[in-house]
């Protein structure tokens, strides 16, 4: 897969307009916006789980914003940047102590996925010739790699400086069914202009599968603020990989033109997700790999922003599809910071990504990785105010 060098980003005149777009939108009555810049616990974090300790890292930057990172499943905690009042908001959905993600009936809020993100279709890929079956959690299908992910495993941490950490873990060969020894590197970067910066390196003693990614639900007008349909969304692809009713790609790729999937100008995630359309009954909502446009990691390829705070997020990645989900599982049967329900579609996940099942998808572009080659990848969530 190919790495992409630059690293730099340009300034978004964009979030100019979507905010123009926002001021012209119908609001929804929700709750309150929420500022919680303190509130969690590092020693709500300390604990040993398969023989390893877990703690709570925090990456902070000159202006003051601040990600919040346990090494148990690599998963963002919570993220603090400023909105149009320069108040800090906590951007991201999860709990304030490391039981609470043992015990949650979503088991992905936050966490690094893999070794394979997404579906699998019926647990199954062929590879060099030989079969291979992945337990299936999914329903019939394997999903976020299987039983035990990348979720629920307790990383190697290291923090270099206090606005960088390094994750690493060795996924052993044939563990949850995948070939070969895979060491994985994830490092978080936390920059002064309030971008946070995911990059995944990987190697393998053996040909296999790999599709690493992020699983932070979102909602930029604070983590306990209520509905995300108003926020307003933009992404830059003009195709997507539509889905049967167990979300596996059918393997064809469909315009998104003249239909509820249409995001290349804004418009709010609420306005077309109660349209009657198949895909949309059979996500129930959005939960959708988008074939993104071509660009590079200083292209933008999502731009979301908040009807209250004004934060704008614009996500980069060097991947070629976006997996939007609009929080549709979410069921109000966990709590989370500040004693909050994890209630129906009160956050988002934009995961950055390969797409969908394409072990089992010769025309999607190749999950596979070599022995002997280095897979890379980097996404970037860049945090702005509206003007």
């Amino acid at each position: 897969m190919k790495a992409y060098l630059k690293q730099t980003i340009p300034a978004l005149a964009l979030g100019t307009m979507l905010f123009a777009v926002a001021c012209n939108s119908t609001t929804q009555k929700s709750a309150p916006v929420v500022s919680d810049t303190t509130g969690i616990s590092a020693q709500a974090f300390e604990k040993e789980i398969d023989g390893k300790p877990v703690h709570l890292f925090s990456l902070k930057n000159k202006s003051g914003s601040k990600a919040l990172v346990s090494n148990f499943g690599g998963r963002l905690v919570g993220l603090f940047v400023p909105d149009k009042e320069g108040k800090l908001i906590d951007v991201v959905a999860g709990f304030d102590s490391i039981e609470g993600y043992q015990n949650s009936t979503e088991p992905y809020f936050g966490a690094t996925i893999g070794r394979y993100g997404n579906r699998i279709a019926k647990g199954r890929f062929t590879l060099d010739g030989k079969a291979y079956q992945i337990f299936t959690n999914n329903g019939t299908n394997t999903l976020h790699g299987g039983k035990k992910g990348y979720q629920d495993v307790v990383w190697d941490a290291t923090q270099p400086d206090a606005q960088t950490l390094e994750l690493r873990y060795l996924s052993k060969d044939m563990e949850e069914g995948f070939p070969g020894n895979l060491n994985v590197t994830v490092t978080y970067i936390l920059t002064d202009d309030n971008a946070l910066k995911i990059s995944y390196k990987a190697t393998t003693d053996k040909n296999t599968v790999v599709n690493l990614t992020n699983h932070a639900f979102f909602n930029l007008n604070g983590s306990q603020s209520g509905s995300i349909l108003n926020h307003l969304l933009q992404i830059n692809a003009d195709k997507y990989t539509p889905v049967d009713s167990t979300l596996i790609p059918s393997g064809k790729i469909e315009a998104l033109k003249d239909t509820p999937f249409d995001f290349t100008q804004a418009k709010t995630i609420g306005k077309d997700i109660e349209v009657k359309n198949l895909q949309l009954e059979n996500g129930k909502g959005y939960d959708h790999n988008f074939v993104l446009n071509p660009h590079q990691i200083t292209d933008p390829v999502a731009i979301v922003t908040a009807d209250k705070t004004g934060i704008v997020m614009s996500v980069y990645t060097d991947q070629p599809g976006l997996q939007f989900y609009s929080g549709n599982f979410m069921q109000s049967k966990n709590t989370m910071k500040g004693n909050h329900k994890d209630d129906f579609r009160t956050a988002f996940a934009l995961e950055t990504q390969h797409f969908p099942d394409s072990p089992n998808q010769p025309s999607f572009p190749t999950t596979v990785l070599k022995k002997g080659a280095a897979y890379q990848s980097q996404s970037i969530y860049k945090f702005s105010v509206a003007k």
